[in-house]
């Protein structure tokens, strides 16, 4: 196998230079097993940022299941396969009642974008709400809704039919303090009117349950149910893209939003939901899939294929028959716990919040809770070093991002919280 610099040296060859690297060092990671990945040398990392690899990397049974199917068959949906159909109830099963109908795609970004043309057509309205720095997409209708990307290094803003609210953030965001969930969602009340007064047509508000690109955020309390209602009285359609935190990640629920005690009218899924194969979809109701059916053929080259079903069911198989979501619950508050406890040890971590596997520790330097961009860059590099990976992200990546495998262990958090408290004294 070839060696790092080497290979180095063949991206910049063959690859675009806007496909990016982790860590100052980068890794030749050449094998995965569970919550673990092995470099070309053969040292072994703790993966605590790959939400993707869901049940663990390269797990036995999803693999098998890959194979086995790809051995048989592998073709498109203008077939009868009972496997589409066997999957497509299993899922639904996970979500709430009303949530029934399926479309199969492969990836989050193409689930977000046939999840925004369904909604637009059913409201008759380019109107979007989103919120500041959200992430949801790579596609160019996605950027179009991404403030994350939009109003980011190479971005150009939105266009005028894309509608932002500040990002409902207790911490560092426009309203601080406790009860600050009326205040955000005052901010949904105000753009809604706007877009009725202006346009006189109805809101698409696109929305993650919990935010990953924008810092791990957990919304104040209230916010999410208050924004759904306002949009829902003024004809809005609401989407919830659960592509980051789906799939029991949070641990109290199977889905983000069911912890905001909200029903979303149409849900998109991705990343974790195929293992690290290339799987996702959009799932809604029998009236809103009904409504979009007018006639243009909805046709997928690979999304729903038997491989990628089989996939997902050995995915849904393994989080119930191993207890994940159970083990996301316990792991995470004990590591939520632990984290939050070195708050009052260490002045450099002004917030630890998260639910479940789905953590982050926000750095800031001084009063004025200025971000610690540096020493959060810092932070992961080092922990790279002693063999463990974490990422930052935020608006001012200055956020530790916690997501590893659901197999992340009680034993692996307290590895990760000794490391941090070592390397946060050091600085």
């Amino acid at each position: 196998m070839l060696n790092s610099d080497k290979l180095i040296n063949l991206r910049q060859t063959y690859l675009s230079p806007s496909m990016s690297l982790s860590y100052n060092e980068p890794l030749n990671i050449v094998k995965g097993k569970g919550q673990f990945l092995y470099e070309l040398n053969g040292k072994k990392y703790l993966d605590c940022v790959n939400n993707i690899q869901h049940v663990g990397h390269c797990h036995p049974k999803v693999v098998e299941a890959s194979y086995k199917q790809s051995k048989i068959l592998n073709t498109n949906t203008r077939y009868l396969n009972s496997l589409i159909i066997e999957y497509a109830k299993e899922l639904t099963d996970t979500l709430p009642e009303g949530l029934d109908v399926c479309f199969f795609t492969n990836s989050g970004s193409e689930a977000n974008d046939l999840a925004l043309r369904i909604a637009r057509y059913i409201t008759q309205s380019k109107e979007t709400i989103i919120l500041e720095d959200a992430y949801h997409g790579n596609l160019t209708s996605l950027i179009e809704i991404s403030p994350y990307k939009y109003n980011g290094k190479g971005g150009d803003g939105p266009p005028k039919f894309v509608h932002t609210i500040p990002r409902p953030d207790n911490f560092r965001g426009k309203y601080r303090g406790n009860n600050t969930g009326d205040k955000y969602a005052n901010e949904v009340k105000k753009i809604v009117k706007k877009i009725q007064n202006d346009r006189n047509t109805f809101p698409v508000f696109f929305v993650e349950p919990l935010m990953g690109c924008a810092g791990q955020l957990i919304f104040p309390n209230g916010f999410l149910k208050q924004a759904f209602d306002i949009v829902r009285k003024a004809g809005g359609v609401c989407i919830a893209d659960e592509i980051q935190i789906g799939f029991g990640r949070v641990g109290s629920h199977f889905w983000g939003f069911e912890s905001e005690e909200v029903i979303p009218d149409i849900v998109t899924m991705g990343k974790s939901m195929g293992n690290g194969h290339p799987l996702s979809a959009v799932i809604t109701t029998k009236e809103i899939a009904d409504s979009f059916n007018n006639g243009m053929e909805y046709f997928n080259s690979f999304g729903g294929n038997p491989v990628s079903c089989s996939v997902g069911k050995a995915v849904l198989s393994v989080i119930k028959t191993e207890g994940l979501q159970e083990n996301a619950k316990v792991s995470g508050a004990y590591l939520f716990k632990k984290l939050s406890d070195l708050k009052s040890k260490h002045k450099l971590i002004g917030d630890v919040r998260g639910r479940g596997l789905f953590i982050g520790i926000e750095l800031i330097k001084g009063d004025d809770l200025s971000p610690a961009t540096v020493e959060a860059n810092q932070i992961i590099n080092k922990m790279k070093d002693i063999g463990i990976l974490l990422s930052t992200d935020g608006p001012d990546q200055n956020v530790i991002k916690i997501k590893p495998p659901m197999v992340f262990t009680i034993e692996n958090a307290n590895h990760l919280f000794e490391s941090i408290d070592k390397l946060i004294e050091l600085l």
